[in-house]
């Protein structure tokens, strides 16, 4: 763990504001969140349905990291203060916890299976993150934490879990310590340390146990599908769970001018996670060429066009619910719904329907960034 400096008024910050007991009282919530609680109006292409709420730690003094694709990084260039800096290119409008807890127990959002508490580097969040957790747990069994390790420990992790948490997920983003250094590290002034976030990835499985604790990674960041795929497989072996996310930039950030990697090299890595993560087969019979790009996948053709077909592979990846495979599915995440139209959904919230999957076996053979370029939403041939 490292220790934050102390900041003038950081106390002040909106997210900040406490209650008698000096817990935390308001938290931003995703803008999907805010939809379905009625905060804000607005529906969701296709008919998709949020299935987690998903809350961040709010602070006036903001994030203390300095990650050159985020849009709370400290670094990013932006005329708006931290708390109404949007992320992931959405709002992320300030909400109470108890509205949340309202808003579940009522019945209101009836969808809602899990919440996600998500941690920034600062040093109200160890004490902030527990007590959000605790009063959640008030309205909700299942509860996640995106963890910041950079600040907790394994003794503090088992205090989460006796709050109420019962599934975790380390942000390690980066598939490589190079590439982790470059965007996250030392390469960008920042305070994260590779080597601290694969301690705490072994310390949230014996805490939690296998298959409750994952790691986020985000394709398109420098690594090449080779390395992506054998950091998938090494989380696996150890007992997590990798959720997988397209790289989006956010504007002003030092990374803002970055391309989204190609649809063609997403939809290979998805189905390389789906294939590591159920148990189909294993990263290292895979075939990659000299770029590092997946070839063959390692299974019998029949199976893999099975999986191809039944489209899951494709989907979000994320915490479970109590009746879906993936409660924080996070409709357009990655993408804009006109990206979706356009057949390149990156994460589906939803079941691919017949042309998605026409759409995504075009995809997973293309090398050149031919399924990049813009289409006919309605051309399913």
């Amino acid at each position: 763990m490292i220790e934050l400096p102390m900041v003038a008024d950081a106390a002040t910050g909106k997210g900040y504001e406490s209650d008698a007991q000096g817990t935390i009282t308001h938290v931003r919530t995703s803008q999907a969140a805010a939809l379905v609680m009625g905060t804000e109006k607005g529906q969701f292409y296709r008919g998709a349905k949020l299935h987690s709420i998903n809350v961040l730690l709010d602070y006036e003094d903001g994030c203390h990291a300095r990650c050159g694709y985020c849009g709370l990084a400290k670094s990013r260039e932006s005329e708006d203060d931290w708390t109404d800096r949007s992320f992931i290119r959405v709002n992320w409008p300030l909400v109470s916890l108890d509205q949340v807890n309202k808003s579940i127990s009522s019945g209101s959002v009836s969808d809602i299976e899990r919440v996600c508490v998500s941690m920034v580097l600062n040093r109200g969040a160890r004490e902030d993150t527990i007590d959000a957790v605790r009063k959640l747990s008030e309205s909700i069994s299942r509860i996640s934490i995106l963890l910041m390790p950079t600040v907790i420990d394994k003794e503090w992790l088992i205090r989460a879990k006796e709050a109420g948490a019962d599934m975790v997920a380390t942000a390690l983003d980066a598939a490589t310590r190079k590439v982790f250094n470059a965007v996250r590290g030392k390469d960008v002034q920042g305070p994260l340390d590779w080597d601290q976030y694969w301690e705490i990835v072994v310390d949230t499985i014996e805490v939690f146990g296998p298959r409750n604790a994952g790691i986020h990674l985000v394709a398109g960041l420098g690594e090449t599908e080779l390395e992506m795929v054998a950091t998938m497989q090494e989380a696996h072996d150890m007992g997590a769970l990798t959720h997988l996310f397209s790289f989006n930039p956010e504007p002003g950030t030092t990374l803002g001018e970055w391309p989204q990697p190609p649809i063609g090299s997403y939809r290979r890595i998805q189905l390389a996670r789906y294939i590591i993560n159920e148990h189909f087969g294993r990263g290292d019979a895979m075939a990659f060429d000299d770029r590092g790009n997946i070839v063959d996948f390692g299974l019998e053709s029949e199976l893999l066009e099975q999986l191809i077909d039944e489209g899951k592979a494709f989907m979000t990846s994320g915490c479970a619910g109590k009746t879906v495979d993936c409660a924080c599915n996070r409709p357009f995440g990655n993408c804009t719904p006109y990206q979706a139209a356009q057949g390149r959904w990156r994460n589906f919230p939803i079941p691919p329907e017949e042309s998605d999957i026409v759409h995504a076996r075009r995809q997973l053979l293309d090398y050149d960034g031919k399924e990049d370029e813009e289409i006919d939403p309605f051309d399913d041939d």
